[in-house]
């Protein structure tokens, strides 16, 4: 009787541990994503690969909140199912769904795009001479 009480002690304790966790660690997220916006916010509008960097940090922070919002309550639920603890266990698998509605949509859309190479120009260059007389063409 005592060793399962004991077990059960420990069972909440690590629901307990790993909520509080959980809740500290995307506390810490929304805390960076809040930062970029508002470096993004401060940064100069002319430097456009400063800015670009600046989105791409915001997107990888969002996706990562968002992974860790969905992903927390689904490794407790499994803690808790695992110990027994049915109830506790469905309140987090029922949380993980309410958040992954949120949160997906929101992650799909800030999600880093992969850089692409610039189109190269399939058009052949054309030397257009100008009035004045001067031809800047190369060979011409």
């Amino acid at each position: 009787m005592a060793n399962a009480s004991v077990t059960r002690q420990r069972a909440l304790a690590a629901v307990a541990l790993l909520t509080i966790g959980w809740v500290v660690a995307v506390l810490a997220l929304l805390w960076r994503c809040f930062g970029i916006g508002l470096e993004a916010w401060a940064e100069d509008q002319s430097d456009s690969a400063r800015l670009d960097a600046l989105h791409h940090r915001a997107a990888v922070a969002a996706a990562l909140l968002a992974g860790v919002a969905v992903g927390g309550p689904v490794l407790i639920a499994v803690v808790a199912f695992v110990n027994r603890m049915a109830r506790a266990g469905t309140v987090y698998v029922v949380l993980a769904v309410v958040l992954a509605v949120f949160a997906l949509p929101f992650a799909a859309q800030n999600s880093p795009a992969p850089s692409r190479p610039s189109p190269s120009t399939s058009t052949p260059y054309v030397c257009q001479e100008h009035s004045g007389g001067d031809n800047r063409c190369p060979g011409g």
